[in-house]
Parts: C-alpha cells; structure tokens; sequence
C-alpha cells in the first residue's frame, strides 16, 4: 500500500517535470520549401530551398559556444512496384554552425566540403545554408530511361553532437526537434 502511494508521487512528479517540454508548436522545424534535381550536360544538379528556425533554446545555446550540426540527407530511389526501391544514390552535405564570442561572427563550416565562412549575424549564415544550389549528384549515364526514380531530401538535426550534459535534454525538449520531414518527389529525365 505504502510503495504504490510513493509510485505515484514519483509519477505525478515526472508528469509535472516533463511538462513544459510538451508546449511547443511544432513550428519550430527545419522546412524544406522548394527542391528539385535537373539534368545540367551530363550530370544530375540538386537545386533546394531550406527553412531554418531556431528555437529560442538552440539560439542561446549556440550564442554561449555550443556548435550545431545539420546534415542533408540525399536519396535517389529506382521505384519498384512490388518489391522495396532500391537505393541508387545516397550522400550527405553536413554543416557546423559555431558562435566565436571574441570575434562576434558565426562561423559556418560545411563539413563535407571544408570550406568555412564567417557572418556578422545569424539570419546570414542560416540564409547560406538555407540554399543548395547545383549540388551535383550522379551521372546521366547511371540512370535508365525505362525505370522511374524519386528523389528525396531531409534536413537532419544531430542532437548526438550536442556537448553530453545538453544531449540527454534535447531528446525529449520539443525546442530541440530541429530536423525537417522526407521531401519526395519524381525525377524528371
């Protein structure tokens, strides 16, 4: 009778712990806009549009030192009507968005790629991620006219790489959920 009663304290406790993590619009999220693969002489080129919104906790986080880390995630499918599409193309662009308080800019690095550039205000260096522009992807040669392909992209916000005393709160702080949902679309040959 005692240790039920303990139960649920113990359990009113953790609802009422939990509960400003549950208020959150789900507003928040990276929002892929616009996206689209076009053949460019003899290569495909993605072309996206991004939206990046920071919640007010990834914002101050990154204004203390903390980096954030994104990854684009970039599939080409051969559709299959009865069995699994297969996977054709898969690779990732990955960004590091860092604030240098000595200096006052926020410095993007791509990761993939190595270059790194510095902004004077947040709202610049998301606008620089936020735009993909004639990312090249696979060879006209790689993909058959007969088959029918879908592309597909996600934004991936990677609270793994989050320092560890900030990690275990941003699985369950809605405010973390920075990531966008899969953008599917047929490839136009």
């Amino acid at each position: 009778m005692l240790s039920s009663r303990y139960l649920a304290i113990f359990f009113c406790c953790t609802l009422f712990w939990l509960l400003p993590f549950t208020g959150y619009a789900d507003d928040l999220a990276t929002e892929v806009i616009d996206a689209e693969i076009t053949l460019q002489k003899d290569h495909y080129v993605l072309a996206a549009d991004i939206a990046y919104q920071l919640s007010k906790k990834a914002t101050i986080a990154l204004q203390s030192g903390v980096p954030l880390y994104w990854s684009l995630q970039i599939k080409l499918l051969q559709q299959h009507p009865y069995l699994w599409d297969k996977t054709v193309l898969k690779t990732d662009i990955h960004y590091r968005l860092q604030y240098q308080a000595l200096l006052n800019v926020y410095r993007l690095q791509n990761l993939s790629s190595g270059e790194t550039y510095n902004f004077s205000t947040l709202y610049a260096a998301l606008d620089l991620m936020s735009e993909i522009q004639d990312f090249p992807l696979i060879e006209k040669s790689k993909i058959s006219p007969e088959e029918d392909y879908l592309c597909a992209l996600k934004v991936k916000f990677d609270r793994g790489l989050l320092p560890v005393p900030l990690r275990s709160i941003a699985y369950i702080d809605k405010q973390w959920y920075l990531s966008s949902d899969w953008t599917l679309w047929p490839l136009k040959k």
